[in-house]
Order: C-alpha cells, then structure tokens, then sequence
C-alpha cells in the first residue's frame, strides 16, 4: 500500500498545516488576553467608584441618611 502523497512532499503539507494551528493558537490568546486587560480596567474602575462612594458617605453621614419619622405616641385606651 502506497502513502497517498510521497513523504519529501508530505512534509510541506505538514509545516504548513502545524503553521497554521500556531497562528491560529496565537490569535486566540491575543483575543483573551485583550478580554483580560478590558475586564481588569473595568473591575479597576468599579473600585474607584465604590470607593469614592464609600468616601462620600462617611465625610457626610447626616446627609446621607434619611430623616427619621416622628415615632407615634402610645396611646392609652379610653376608659
């Protein structure tokens, strides 16, 4: 049984083909390491933000919080 392409041309086919699995290898880790750098600015920012926020309420605590409603006096029942 004879090999379908001689094995000196074979070899080509074969470079070529591991070529371009290491391209396209390349490719995707390029594509998630992109992902990674826009997530991490992202988590960066939230933390600012909450710390900013965080801040804000402790510089100013009265103003923050809601004014309490006047509490109903107990009445006592009519006798």
């Amino acid at each position: 049984m004879l090999p379908a392409l001689p094995l000196d041309e074979a070899g080509k086919y074969v470079a070529g083909a591991y070529l371009v699995f290491l391209a396209l290898i390349l490719v995707y880790v390029a594509i998630m390491a992109a992902k990674l750098s826009r997530i991490e600015r992202e988590v960066v920012d939230l933390a600012e933000l909450v710390e900013r926020k965080d801040a804000a309420e402790a510089a100013a605590p009265a103003a923050a919080a809601p004014p309490a409603a006047p509490r109903a006096a107990k009445q006592e029942p009519v006798r």
